[in-house]
């Protein structure tokens, strides 16, 4: 039998993040071989992840970052209790993954999983390998990204919502204030233009029906849900909502203000439980 040291058991475990047990145990099984030990920790995540698999990853960390002018990504780093995704770990292993989403321009989260993560390791192997380590399902659930002249980021309330917001030209502080906006007021769309028929043709229907309710005339209710879709595209709109530092001024307004025609091109929100 191999002698296993504690120094094999802690290089294991600092490579793999896996328990010492686990590691020693690793190690023993393999006979000393460090990449059969690893291979076999590999393995256990594979068992793990298949019997976990219809579990739900209903909390995670949400990591917006950007390369500090015109690119920005989100990734949604999914578990199943609060417990580890509050893990330091976790959230190192959420952000490393940003930063390779950022690196390699991915756009989607199922062509990230072939991207390699480090020394020939896939996305989608290590995910699986860390599922062995944590025990709980872990998966990338969302990705998003935001190319424009200028992009600013913003993760609101520990890791549980993330921004991003393109603009006409570099304005750190307006983008900054915009994807707070953003994170707080969840808005549906950038502007009016931008929300699509569908929606539009499901509030005029809400918008009637209620006047309907409440004993309008019949021939006043197209113009009555007319002024409820409007008050739905200040309310729901990115550039048409209220500025939530400057009350009675639009997001639009405040940016005309910081510089004449700059405005947001494009924004991405990704929250848990979204």
């Amino acid at each position: 039998m191999a002698n296993i040291t504690a120094a094999d058991v802690n290089k294991l475990r600092k490579q793999t993040g896996a328990g010492m047990m686990d590691c020693k145990k690793a190690l023993v099984e393999a006979e000393g071989d460090f990449e059969a030990a690893i291979d076999i920790l590999r393995k256990k995540g594979q068992k793990v992840a298949a019997k976990r698999a219809d579990r739900d990853a209903v909390e995670g960390a949400v990591i917006a970052k950007t390369n500090g002018s015109d690119k920005g990504v989100i990734v949604k780093l999914s578990c199943e209790t609060d417990f580890v995704a509050k893990n330091d770990d976790f959230v190192a292993l959420a952000n490393k993954l940003a930063d390779i989403a950022l690196a390699t321009g991915v756009q989607t989260a199922e062509e990230f999983g072939a991207v390699e993560f480090e020394d020939g390791l896939t996305v989608a192997a290590k995910l699986q390998e860390q599922t062995g380590v944590i025990g709980e399902k872990i998966e990338i659930s969302e990705l998003a990204s935001v190319s424009a002249p200028y992009v600013a980021s913003y993760i609101h309330m520990g890791n549980k919502i993330g921004t991003l917001v393109g603009l006409t030209t570099q304005a750190e502080e307006a983008g900054k204030d915009v994807a707070m906006q953003a994170a707080a007021m969840n808005p549906v769309a950038l502007n009016r233009d931008s929300v699509s028929e569908d929606v539009i043709a499901r509030e005029l229907e809400v918008g009637k029906d209620l006047a309907r309710q409440e004993g309008k005339p019949e021939e006043m209710l197209e113009k009555i849900a007319m002024g409820r879709l409007n008050k739905f595209f200040k309310e729901n709109t990115l550039l048409n909502q209220e500025f939530i530092k400057e009350s009675k001024t639009s997001v639009s307004q405040y940016l005309n203000k910081i510089e004449k025609d700059l405005t947001v091109t494009d924004f991405k929100r990704v929250g848990l439980g979204v």
